[in-house]
């Protein structure tokens, strides 16, 4: 019996690392040349977005240009633009394919920008909470500094620690921002409540996927090509095992014309 029949659609099941790898593989050979072509759009838009931004040199740091800080402003909001578009349409695609369906360009290219505001405030308030991690951590660091130098290090430690435990326990964050539609605090608690558990298993899913786009990398990088969509798959496919397989927010359904 395969986990999709095993799973409770409302999520609370097992993560399986290798089954989701294999799911995830199978979602992107049904349609390779699309998710490879998406993802190298996006790729190129986001190559244009760093060429709108520019390069400041740091000896003229001092005496940037209006120019030049119109061109950063803009170069990074489209950034942001272009990511949070193209990871919303890699899951949609892959949570398609992951259906049994084969997905078209269409279903990739497609704005939704309800969905990529859940996307980017979820992730804005996580990147808040990593940078408070960090910023504590500073300021301990400096207090130990003034007892002893060789103290300084452990609050780094611990934050370190601390930032690779939320990064695990929030593996599915993009996931869970997309088709469940909560709210940052409610993302970071379902995350915690539902991966804590398993917490070992997730970590090794994500150094699978790391493994996976490290292969991509050293494939003269366009393996990269392959790589990213194949984890988007295999991540969106563990991502079912333990939340579920429905579609809560409606991410798959055509707007009405």
């Amino acid at each position: 019996m395969t986990v999709s029949l095993l799973q409770d659609p409302r999520g609370g099941s097992t993560l399986k690392v290798i089954e989701a790898v294999q799911q995830g593989w199978q979602a992107f050979a049904r349609a390779p040349w699309v998710f490879v072509g998406f993802t190298l759009l996006a790729g190129v838009l986001s190559g244009l977005c760093s060429l709108i931004q520019g390069q400041v040199d740091s000896d003229e740091a001092a005496v940037v240009t209006t120019v030049q800080m119109v061109r950063v402003v803009v170069g990074s909001i489209l950034s942001v633009l272009v990511s949070l578009w193209s990871t919303t349409g890699l899951i949609r695609g892959a949570w398609s394919a992951l259906e049994g369906e084969k997905p078209e360009l269409g279903t990739f290219i497609r704005w939704d920008g309800t969905a990529s505001w859940r996307l980017f405030r979820n992730g804005f308030v996580l990147g808040i909470l990593f940078g408070v991690v960090l910023v504590v951590a500073a300021l301990v660091g400096v207090a130990a500094a003034q007892l002893n130098q060789a103290l300084a290090v452990l609050p780094f430690l611990v934050a370190f620690a601390v930032l690779i435990y939320l990064a695990v326990n929030q593996k599915f964050m993009a996931q869970i921002a997309l088709l469940q539609g909560l709210g940052p605090i409610e993302s970071i608690a379902r995350g915690r409540s539902l991966l804590d558990p398993q917490w070992g298993t997730v970590l090794l899913l994500a150094l699978v996927e790391f493994a996976i786009a490290l292969v991509g990398l050293l494939a003269c990088v366009v393996g990269l090509l392959v790589a990213v969509p194949v984890i988007l798959c295999t991540s969106t496919a563990a991502y079912r095992q333990v939340f579920g397989s429905e579609d809560l927010t409606g991410l798959l359904v055509e707007p009405a014309a």
